[in-house]
């Protein structure tokens, strides 16, 4: 039988993952994996249960029994619940952004979640966002895409979406935190935020998300991943 084949779409916060993931399993009309969404109910789950996301091991323990659920809504939004209670507005938060990477930096949360992950690799096929979905995660991953843009830019485009959801936030402290946490992620011992040697770099800086969707299909193509079962 051949291998179910996986797409994975690494790189930091704010380039466009996550929109062009989700735009690549429709097209494909394959699985999605929001890598990301496991390490933000994590840090979430700290907060719930009081736990401080510094005691590593109490923090490795909420994750190694992380009781997280996923559904579609109407709208094509995907749902996330800890306990049966909806966390997707709390986990989208700046603070949810601050969890997720300060818990994903300790080694036996990403141990933990490891094998949950690659639980959602099933035919006909994944599309797996993160960060570290082509070295770790799914190493044999037949295209490997690394999504960056500027800090700047990527800052810029959180501001926005933050506004819109009615949120008071600072443009200056934005690009901090994307820039602390670019840091953060990028440095941590255990899976840092690298390419892959043999991932596709896309700069997204200026570019549409339209521009961008249409280099990694193009990609697809080449790799004869289009009807792949």
């Amino acid at each position: 039988m051949a291998a179910i084949p996986v797409i994975t779409v690494d790189g930091p916060s704010g380039a466009g993952k996550g929109t062009v993931s989700h735009m690549l399993a429709d097209a494909l009309g394959w699985h999605f994996l929001d890598s990301g969404a496991l390490y933000r109910v994590t840090g979430q789950a700290c907060l719930i249960e009081g736990v401080s996301w510094d005691d590593h091991p109490a923090v490795a323990e909420i994750a190694r029994h992380l009781q997280v659920s996923f559904r579609a809504a109407a709208s094509g939004e995907i749902l996330v619940a800890y306990k049966g209670v909806d966390v997707s507005r709390e986990i989208r938060m700046e603070a949810g952004g601050r969890g997720a990477s300060t818990v994903a930096a300790i080694p036996a949360v990403r141990e933990a979640l490891l094998a949950r992950q690659r639980e959602f690799l099933r035919a006909p096929g994944l599309v797996a966002d993160g960060r570290d979905m082509g070295t770790v995660v799914f190493p044999a991953a037949p295209l490997k895409i690394f999504l960056t843009a500027s800090a700047r830019e990527r800052a810029e485009r959180r501001y926005r979406q933050l506004i819109a959801k009615g949120e008071n936030v600072s443009l200056p402290r934005l690009l901090e935190d994307i820039e602390e946490r670019d840091a953060r992620d990028s440095s941590r011992e255990v899976a840092p935020l690298v390419p892959a040697q043999d991932a596709v770099i896309i700069d997204s800086t200026g570019t549409s998300i339209e521009d961008v969707f249409a280099q990694a299909m193009q990609e697809v193509r080449e790799r004869g991943l289009i009807g792949a079962r």
